[in-house]
């Protein structure tokens, strides 16, 4: 597939609203409380009825201080004593999901996220991935995708080697910016030096996949001292790189109040910081996957989308087929046999259920079978770019034309600004559309509708 993508400043200040950002359909905007333990374990029956490989995600939600920008679910402390007790009740969750999972269920994927994962010590760390050993069957022929998020002050090249010894082959490392003064407005000072150690060790140590994490729209940022942190960053040559638009919302998270507002960049700055890094990375010969990632041609992603075979959940973009998802930790999200749920947010309420030996469950739902066609589009769009009428109308047992006959007039717009070609049988989206495919997606949204939609981010 032709992976070209065309920055036009015009469309997409044009198209620069709210929107979702699809890591699941429906959003999270739908969970409701009606959705709990009972229903959770009636989905886990229907997974384990269905067979298949299986995805974990474990979160760790300490860290040692607070960065500004964050909109993660994290507890800051000093306090490396508090790790441990929550080790225990990760492993009382494992203990309860565990017993309605085969154990001839490979895990395919797994991922640990915060929160600052390496928080942990050394020995927590191999506690942790020692108990999910017992509990469920991990590969050992390196042939999984096991994935770290990685904060390069909470890392050295002793525990980037511990790391792959316990098996994770693929690790992401926040960055955000390397200017000074940006790093002191959003209270992450985090040098080169430190950074690039962890980015070599990984490499040494045989990690398949490095990726690195930036933030454009933080305070004090311009075109020229971001483009300064791209070309630090560049020279690596990361295997992937992600770069996410700062979403300013003090209202809803409490340590970006702490952000002088007067120091935040105009929109007509953040939105030149966009175009001149999407410059700057395809000049360096990296390709667009979607929705703020890059990758280098011969990276996975980048060969999986091409071949059509790229997919995406809570993580991201994965090459893996889907497979069910089973996620532990305060806050954290399972996608099991068609229903999505949430666990408690807080850990008294946490770590009250499991001592009373009962899953976390909070919230979630169920999909109805018009949610599970609504999915299957939006996630073809997002990884593949094009959707064919005929294979999905096949897969799925509808009239693509048919049932959607509220939706494509929606998208008209779309085609006479070029962002996307439709015809009686495909659509495309075209290099122009890229950018803005969470906008190409919402019309397929059912859900999506006045006040909802600014609840989300904005696209750009």
């Amino acid at each position: 597939m032709n992976q070209e993508l065309i920055f036009d400043a015009d469309l997409i200040q044009r198209y620069d609203t709210a929107g979702p950002r699809y890591t699941s359909y429906p959003t999270a905007v739908q969970f409701t409380d009606q959705f709990g333990e009972a229903q959770y374990r009636a989905a886990l029956a229907r997974s384990q009825a269905q067979g298949g490989p299986i995805s974990l995600y474990f979160h760790i939600p300490f860290c040692d201080t607070v960065c500004y920008y964050c909109a993660c679910n994290k507890i800051v402390t000093k306090d490396r004593s508090r790790s441990e007790p929550y080790l225990t009740l990760l492993e009382k969750e494992m203990d309860l999901v565990a017993r309605e999972v085969s154990k001839d269920r490979i895990v395919d994927q797994l991922h640990w996220g915060g929160g600052t994962p390496t928080f942990l010590s050394h020995a927590e760390m191999t506690r942790l991935m020692d108990s999910t050993r017992r509990h469920f069957t991990l590969r050992d022929d390196d042939l999984g995708e096991y994935s770290i998020e990685i904060d390069p002050r909470e890392a050295d090249a002793a525990g980037i080697k511990l790391l792959r010894q316990l098996g994770f082959n693929r690790i992401s490392l926040g960055v955000q910016d390397f200017d000074p003064a940006v790093q002191k407005a959003v209270n992450r000072i985090q040098s080169l030096e430190e950074t690039f150690a962890v980015l070599d060790a990984a490499r040494n140590e045989g990690f398949h996949s490095v990726s690195m994490d930036l933030i454009y729209g933080l305070p004090l940022q311009s075109v020229d001292s971001f483009l300064k942190t791209l070309d630090r960053v560049l020279e690596t040559r990361p295997d992937r790189l992600s770069m996410f638009n700062y979403a300013h919302l003090p209202t809803r998270f409490k340590p970006q109040r702490r952000i002088n507002e007067a120091d935040m960049p105009a929109p007509a700055v953040k939105l030149a910081i966009l175009q001149a890094s999407i410059e700057h990375l395809t000049a360096a010969g990296y390709v667009f996957i979607g929705m703020d990632h890059f990758a280098l041609p011969d990276d996975s992603l980048a060969v999986a989308q091409r071949q059509g075979s790229l997919h995406r959940n809570f993580q991201g973009y994965t090459t893996h087929a889907e497979c069910d998802l089973l996620a532990f930790g305060v806050s954290s999200i399972s996608q099991v046999a068609g229903c999505t749920s949430q666990n408690v947010k807080e850990m008294e309420p946490y770590a009250a259920a499991l001592n009373e030996g009962r899953l976390p469950i909070e919230r979630g739902l169920c999909m109805t079978m018009d949610d599970e066609i609504r999915r299957a589009v939006i996630m073809e769009l997002i990884c593949q770019f094009s959707l064919d009428y005929a294979q999905f109308s096949a897969e799925h047992g509808i009239n693509f034309s048919d049932y959607f006959a509220e939706a494509l007039p929606r998208l008209q717009p779309m085609i006479a600004d070029g962002l996307i070609e439709m015809d009686e049988h495909h659509i495309r989206v075209l290099p122009r559309g890229r950018l803005l495919i969470r906008n190409v997606c919402m019309p397929f949204d059912r859900y999506l509708g006045g006040e909802k939609v600014q609840r989300f981010s904005k696209v750009i």
